[in-house]
C-alpha cells in the first residue's frame, strides 16, 4: 500500500537526516532537530471525530491501523497522522459525516481519482485534488490510495478523509492530517 511506504520512507528519512545532523552540527547551539515515529494515531490526534461504529482496520502486512510520524528540523516541519478504519456503512454515508468536521479547516474539497468533484476546484487557501511539484521533484500527497476522498486545509497543512475500498458490505477509509514544509 502507498500509505504503509510513505510511513517507512518518512520515517528512514528522519533517522538518516538526525543521524547525520547529531554528528555534523552538535557544535551549533542554534540547531534544532526533533523527529518522532509512533505505531499509533487517533481520530481525535488527527483533528477529527471518530465515525460511529467503524472499528480500526489493518491489513495482513501490518500490526497497526494507524501511524504518527514527525520531522523538524529548524523551520522545516514535516508531519503525517493517519489511520485506517472499517464500517458496515457505505461510502456515500461515510464522507457525508466527516464533511462538517472538515469544515473547521475550511473549505471542504470532494476529490474522485485526484480530479476535482463539482465546482469547487481549488479552496481560498489554494487546497486542490492533485498531487504537488516540489523543488526538487515530484510529491504525491493524495493522502491514501483513496478513489474519493474530502480534503480542507491549505496547501502546506491539511486534513484527508479518503475511502479505500468498499467491498462485502464494509467499506474502508482512512483519515490523515499532513503538515508540510512552507514552499516545498
Amino acid at each position: 500500500m502507498h500509505r504503509r511506504t510513505l510511513f517507512c520512507g518518512t520515517l528512514a528519512i528522519a533517522l538518516t537526516v538526525a543521524g547525520l545532523a547529531s554528528s555534523c552540527f552538535a557544535q551549533n547551539s542554534d540547531f534544532n532537530l526533533s523527529a518522532h515515529a509512533n505505531s499509533h494515531a487517533t481520530a481525535k490526534d488527527i483533528g477529527l471525530p471518530e465515525y460511529p461504529g467503524a472499528k480500526p482496520w489493518k491489513d495482513k502486512d501490518s500490526d497497526s491501523s494507524s501511524a504518527d510520524l514527525g520531522f523538524v528540523l529548524n523551520s522545516f516541519h514535516f508531519s503525517v497522522q493517519a489511520a485506517s478504519y472499517v464500517t458496515t456503512d457505505s461510502p456515500e454515508q461515510v464522507l457525508a459525516f466527516y464533511r462538517k468536521p472538515l469544515a473547521k479547516y475550511g473549505d471542504v474539497l470532494e476529490c474522485d481519482h485526484g480530479m476535482p468533484v463539482g465546482k469547487l476546484t481549488v479552496t481560498k487557501s489554494g487546497l486542490t485534488c492533485g498531487d504537488r511539484q516540489g523543488g526538487n521533484g515530484h510529491m504525491s500527497i493524495n493522502g491514501s490510495d483513496s478513489d474519493h476522498e474530502l480534503r480542507a486545509g491549505s496547501p502546506e497543512r491539511f486534513h484527508v478523509v479518503g475511502i479505500d475500498s468498499s467491498e462485502n458490505g464494509q467499506t474502508k477509509f482512512g483519515l490523515v492530517a499532513l503538515e508540510l514544509p512552507k514552499g516545498s
